[in-house]
């Protein structure tokens, strides 16, 4: 066994561990497991198998970058097809937007219409 290459301390054991994007399972992957500090360790082929998987499923670069443009008085932001489509979002949802630092936000969506 291994030492923990994050934390040097504890010894890395395999075992296969759920995969999450963005809260959504991707699926069980073998890693190795730091028995100290519980860090993650994917192999090179399996962080290949990962990435597949995560564009089959539409998980993969959905961070974009956008302009703020305007409206009228106000400010905007638009969101791309993919995160939209990801959020399952329609003109006329209600969201919560409040700020966590002095440059990020959060964005919750409060009501979601039946389709």
């Amino acid at each position: 066994m291994e030492n923990c290459y994050e934390c040097g301390k504890g010894k890395l054991t395999k075992k296969l561990v759920d995969y999450k994007q963005y809260n959504v399972l991707v699926g069980k992957y073998p890693a190795e497991v730091c028995q100290e500090c519980g860090e993650v360790f994917f192999g090179s082929e399996t962080v290949e198998q990962i990435e597949n998987k995560l564009k089959e499923k539409n998980l993969w670069g959905l961070g974009i970058k956008t302009q703020i443009g305007t409206s009228g008085n106000a400010l905007d932001i638009k969101l791309g097809k993919r995160l939209v489509k990801f959020f399952h979002l329609q003109k006329g949802q209600t969201v919560l937007i409040e700020p966590k630092t002095t440059n990020r936000f959060e964005v919750e969506i409060l009501k979601v219409r039946k389709f």
